[in-house]
């Protein structure tokens, strides 16, 4: 079986890829990066009397310091902004976990982003929306009224999985491109990765469930910018931009979109062996 793309080395990464590498030097100008675009692109839809709307993760999270610390410094203001989060863990009744749940990435963005907001500046909570275990379709219901998605910010996950759309390799690429926002299983492969970096390794006290936007809705956005940065992801950047498309790892379906960039530090860039 011929993966040779696992055997580029870090310093032609990028060269040939069928999207978008831009290599950076540390997590710290990854996330920057991201914080800025964000901005900026707010500053720009604002000066011209647009609404932004942002797919945004919980997962990189390394942006959001530097986003609000821009929106307070710059006085930016948000009352025009929307925020679509990715996706949230589920109990196996198909609720939401707890927002006190060190897990719930509900908790995170009003803990993170925004009580550290202004008040004068921050948008107001109806702007802020996650996907809805009880009416998935909602969320793509607002994105489409609004004129689509500006900018889709995330990371990518060990299976390839953008959001939390897990691999399914029985679809082609076209069926998987086209899924709405739903709820679903968790893979095992992913809860034993996310429980290493969440929980110590505490598989047992992972989720099993989840509800995530669509990739419809991540490929429909008119950027797509993803940021990784752990050991793993030099694997995982290199079938993304080198693979062949297929449902199966996911992130290969970015390849067909015409503005992605995948933010890559220096420890990701480094060849995986």
């Amino acid at each position: 079986m011929n993966k040779s793309y696992y055997q580029i080395p870090e310093e032609k990464l990028g060269e040939g890829a069928k999207l978008g590498i831009v290599k950076m030097e540390s997590s710290e100008q990854v996330f920057r990066a991201m914080a800025d675009m964000m901005a900026d692109c707010i500053l720009e839809n604002n000066a011209a009397g647009r609404t932004t709307a942002f797919i945004c993760p919980v997962g990189p999270v390394g942006h959001y310091p530097f986003f609000v610390q821009r929106v307070n410094a710059e006085r930016i203001s948000l009352k025009n902004v929307w925020f679509f989060n990715m996706d949230e863990y589920l109990n196996d009744d198909d609720t939401y976990i707890d927002k006190n749940d060190r897990l719930s990435f509900r908790g995170f963005m009003d803990r993170v982003v925004y009580s550290q907001i202004d008040p004068e500046l921050v948008m107001p909570e109806s702007q802020r929306v996650f996907p809805d275990p009880a009416d998935p379709a909602r969320g793509d219901r607002l994105i489409e009224q609004l004129g689509g998605i500006d900018i889709a910010f995330g990371g990518i996950g060990i299976t390839g999985h953008l959001a939390f759309n897990e691999p399914q390799p029985e679809l082609s690429c076209e069926e998987f491109a086209a899924l709405p926002t739903r709820v679903l299983d968790i893979l095992p492969e992913t809860r034993a990765t996310n429980s290493v970096g969440d929980l110590g390794g505490a598989l047992e006290m992972m989720p099993r469930r989840c509800v995530t936007i669509g990739m419809k809705q991540i490929l429909g956005a008119r950027k797509i910018r993803l940021g990784v940065f752990r050991d793993w992801h030099r694997a995982v950047v290199r079938r993304a931009g080198y693979g062949e498309p297929t449902a199966a790892f996911p992130a290969t379906l970015a390849q067909g979109h015409p503005d992605v960039q995948i933010l890559v530090n220096d420890v990701a860039a480094k060849q995986p062996y």
